[in-house]
Formats: structure tokens, C-alpha cells, sequence
């Protein structure tokens, strides 16, 4: 696989499941000059042993800088994954993530990318800062201490390590979304994942991030007052950058009647799938029609002023702006229960402004900036969740095994199709549908994902697409 990272087995193969596993075991250390070459072995095993590794959290709980919290909505699996990881690559850099799956098998998506793309990330950012002219342990850890040299030359550096993370990040979402197409045992044809992903070390912050999560900073303006700074776009076919691309390549774009603010991407024979966003991991349905994966990048400077960083899923988004997101975090009576109540908010929202539709899964990942957390007798009710000490404590994911595959129950997901009864359209493509699985109701494991009486605000999908020998040409 593209991407993998390489690992010593000997050495990581022999460990106890309880023992903890360094990211050096992984074969990811930034310091190390000469690569052995990577095999599909090498990534299942790294794969094997993220549970162990330390300092590692994909479940509700807390981190030391950090809180995360998801929870299920009411469509059924909860399709959003999160993490953070501390100490990534090496000391002072923190990587954050939130993934939104959808379709059929979304869950298994969003939480196949938060497992395997952080280590191709790690991988890469190893390999690019490796081919540069300085050493990669001078550019991960960014020492203070290190000789001050004329302003022009550390401008030119300065923009070389842009480079360097902009490729990376590139290359690792590259190599993500090759690994999904060639799953044997995942099918991502018409199921896919948003990803927003971020790298803070020291006072910079990395990002790179496709399809409509959302990453917002909270920050003192000049009278002190907190305000709200949105760091990512969302990355949906509304934008003209992105419908003209879906466009060229034979891919369609517009609204439906009932919802004319929401513009999604239909195949040029088919009115399916019907994705509300322009990018995405999975997805491949519509990858030859203009959804892509490739990521936008970005980077900042942090500043004293900068407090906190929100990462939301879209069940977030659409019921809080971003300003009332950060007034929620800000007036959280423990740094450690931010996430919570930030996702609770969210809830009560929904059920406030959407009383007729079905609250979308919601994952939220809160970093505090300044690297503190609450007293420890302010935490007793947010114990610290790390991936070694803890599987299965997702809202509404039964049994989570580490590579993402689980023991869960067959899906009963509504989330990204239209109901029928609400959309007049597609009420012959539900008879039809309904007589083509001979009248039968009950969803199982093999049976064709159709969920077609889910009721949401925004569904990501609308419906499969039914390639017959009765395709009608572009």
C-alpha cells in the first residue's frame, strides 16, 4: 500500500497486547536518516499496535491539552470517528482529526481513515523533511535555541517547510484514498468520509482537510472579547471553484426542488448519488465526475491571542455558528467537559430548530492552546480515555475493534438518503426499489442499502445509483 509505514516485526510482534508500543516500533521515527522499504506487512502491523501506543485518544474522554466527544444521532450507526494524538512524531506536536462518514458503510470508513491516515501523514512528513536540506530533527522541533540567521534566508526556509507539509499532507491523502479503492473487505464505491486533519507544533498549525467538517480557532480580539476565527472552507459543490471542476469532468451539480440552498453532485446518467460535497475519501461512484480527494492546506502562526481549537462534524455546524461554539466552550465550567456539552448544546438545537428531522451524528475534538487542562479534582467525572485503556466507549459503536472493523450489529443507517414521503421525486425510484427487494422492509447485512424513509436537515447522499444495462449516455 501506498503510504505504509515500515516497522521492525521482530521487535513489535513479540510485544504483550498490554505492553506499550513506542512510534519508533512503528518505524516512524523523525530522526531517523535511512528508510527501510515498506511492505503491506510492515502496515498491518502498525495498524495492530495503535492501541498501544500512548498519549493516543479516539474516544470520549481527555487528553492532556485536549477533549473529545462524540455522539451518536438518531439515523442509526454513528458514522463520525475523532482522535488526537499527542507526542506525534516527536515532543510538542500534536495531531487532531474528526471524520464524517456516509453511506452504507461510512462508519467503517471514517474510522479506517482515522487509523491508517495519520501514519501515512507521520510517514511522508518523515520522508519529505528527510530529502531537505536541513535535518528533519531540526525542522520537527523547531529549537528556539538554534542561531538567528538574516531574515531573508529564514524566510526562504521558512516557506521550504511549507512546502514540505503542503506535500505531505498531499501525498498522504493521495495514499489514503488508495488504499480504500483497493479494500477487498470495505466497499467505498458509494461510501466515503470527510476528514479534517491538523498538525500543531509548537506555535505552528498545519491543516489539511476535504469535504464539510469544519475547524474554527477562538481568539482575543483587542478588547479582550473571545471571537470566532473559521480556519477551513467548506468544501461543498456550492462553490463555483469546485462546480466548475465537477462539471468538466461530465459531473452534474444543482439542488433539488425542496431544498434549493443544498447543491449536490449527480452522475451524468443518473440522478444519484446526490453528495453534498465536493471532496471526499471513498466515494468512487462519482471519483471519475470531479470528487476528488486531494486536500486544501493551509498554515498558520499561533499567536498569544489564540486560545482553543474546535473541530466539529457537521451535525456541529448545522444548528451552532461558529461564534456561539465558541461561547459554549469558552463558558464550559471544566476545560475537560467542553466537548460534551459543546455536542449536548448541539442536541438541544436540533430539537429546537429541526423538531420533524432526525439529529445527525455529532464529534467533536476541542485543543486547548495553551497546553493546560483542568485540576485533577475537576476531572474525575472525564477520565482520561487513551487507546490502550479503552475500546468501545463510542456513543453508539458497539464492540470498536482498533482497525475499525467491529462486531457492530447490521446497519440500520439513515442518514444520507431523502425520506420518500418528503420528496415527491423519488417516489416511483421507492416503488420501484421496494419491488425490486420483493416488498421486504427490514434492513439486514446483505440486503441493498436503501433507507430511503430517513428524515434529516441535510443528507449527504440522496440515493444509490442503479448501473443497469438501460444507462442512458451523458
Amino acid at each position: 500500500m501506498g503510504g505504509c509505514v515500515s516497522t521492525s516485526s521482530s521487535t513489535c510482534s513479540s510485544r504483550s497486547n498490554g505492553e506499550k508500543v513506542s512510534p519508533e516500533c512503528l518505524g516512524i521515527s523523525m530522526f531517523s536518516r535511512k528508510r527501510s522499504r515498506r511492505t503491506f506487512s510492515d502496515h498491518v502491523i502498525a495498524l495492530k499496535h495503535l492501541s498501544s501506543i500512548p498519549n493516543r485518544i479516539f474516544t470520549n474522554g481527555k487528553s492532556r491539552t485536549s477533549c473529545i466527544y462524540t455522539q451518536q444521532g438518531r439515523k442509526g450507526i454513528n458514522q463520525d470517528a475523532m482522535i488526537v494524538w499527542e507526542d506525534f512524531m516527536a515532543e510538542d506536536v500534536t495531531f487532531c482529526g474528526v471524520f464524517d462518514g456516509h453511506g452504507p458503510h461510512g462508519h467503517l470508513v471514517a474510522r479506517k481513515v482515522r487509523d491508517a491516515l495519520p501514519l501515512k501523514l507521520m510517514s511522508f512528513l518523515q520522508s519529505v523533511e528527510s530529502k531537505g536540506n536541513g535535518s528533519a530533527a531540526d525542522c520537527c522541533n523547531g529549537n528556539p535555541e538554534l542561531e538567528v540567521v538574516d531574515p531573508d534566508k529564514d524566510q526562504v526556509n521558512a516557506d521550504k517547510v511549507d512546502i514540505q507539509r503542503r506535500e505531505a499532507f498531499l501525498q498522504s491523502y493521495k495514499a489514503m484514498d488508495k488504499e480504500l479503492r483497493s479494500q477487498p473487505n470495505l466497499d467505498c464505491f458509494c461510501s466515503g468520509s470527510t476528514a479534517i486533519t491538523l498538525v500543531k507544533q509548537g506555535s505552528n498549525l498545519y491543516m489539511g482537510y476535504i469535504g464539510d467538517s469544519r475547524a474554527i480557532l477562538a481568539s482575543k480580539d483587542d478588547n479582550d472579547s473571545m471571537v470566532a476565527v473559521q480556519l477551513t472552507v467548506d468544501l461543498k459543490p456550492d462553490l463555483p471553484k469546485e462546480a466548475e471542476r465537477i462539471k468538466q469532468c461530465k459531473g452534474r451539480v444543482f439542488a433539488l426542488q425542496d431544498e434549493p440552498e443544498v447543491q449536490r453532485v449527480w452522475l451524468p446518467f443518473d440522478n444519484a448519488p446526490g453528495l453534498a460535497m465536493a471532496r471526499a475519501f471513498g466515494d468512487f461512484c462519482v471519483k471519475d465526475y470531479g470528487v476528488i480527494s486531494v486536500p486544501e492546506f493551509s498554515h498558520r502562526v499561533l499567536t498569544e491571542r489564540d486560545k482553543f481549537i474546535v473541530l466539529a462534524s457537521d451535525g456541529v455546524w448545522d444548528v451552532l455558528s461558529n461564534e456561539e461554539v465558541v461561547d459554549i466552550v469558552s463558558s464550559a465550567p471544566t476545560r475537560s467537559s467542553a466537548a460534551r456539552i459543546l455536542v449536548d448544546s448541539a442536541a438541544r438545537e436540533w430539537k429546537i430548530k429541526y423538531p420533524t428531522s432526525k439529529m445527525d451524528d455529532c464529534a467533536v475534538v476541542c485543543l486547548f492552546l495553551d497546553g493546560k487542562m483542568d485540576l485533577e479534582s475537576d476531572n474525575e467525572e472525564e477520565p482520561c480515555l487513551s487507546s490502550d485503556a479503552l475500546q468501545s466507549n463510542h456513543s453508539g459503536i458497539a464492540a470498536e475493534s482498533d482497525d475499525g472493523h467491529n462486531s457492530e450489529p447490521s446497519l440500520q443507517r439513515n442518514t444520507t438518503v431523502r425520506s420518500a414521503e418528503e420528496n415527491d421525486i423519488y417516489k416511483r425510484a421507492v416503488a420501484e426499489a421496494e419491488a425490486e427487494t420483493d416488498q421486504e422492509t427490514a434492513m439486514t447485512e446483505d440486503q441493498k442499502w436503501s433507507g430511503l424513509e430517513g428524515v434529516t436537515r441535510v443528507n449527504s447522499l440522496v440515493q444509490l445509483p442503479r448501473f443497469s444495462d438501460e444507462r442512458q449516455g451523458p
